[in-house]
């Protein structure tokens, strides 16, 4: 391989790897959404019809 294509492949996997540790920062819990009259059920990770 000629040196050119060396520096522009370590390039861009620097730059790959900058963009990949920068894009994880800052992120909050995910939270599941159900639909109206349904209730998130933790235990089975499904959405559950509300009885009542």
């Amino acid at each position: 391989m000629t040196i050119k294509t060396l520096l522009t492949t370590a390039a861009l996997t620097l730059a790959s790897a900058t963009a990949s540790f920068a894009a994880c920062g800052g992120h909050e819990q995910a939270s599941m959404t159900c639909a109206t009259g349904m209730v998130y059920d933790a235990d089975t990770n499904t959405c559950k019809v509300v009885s009542g």
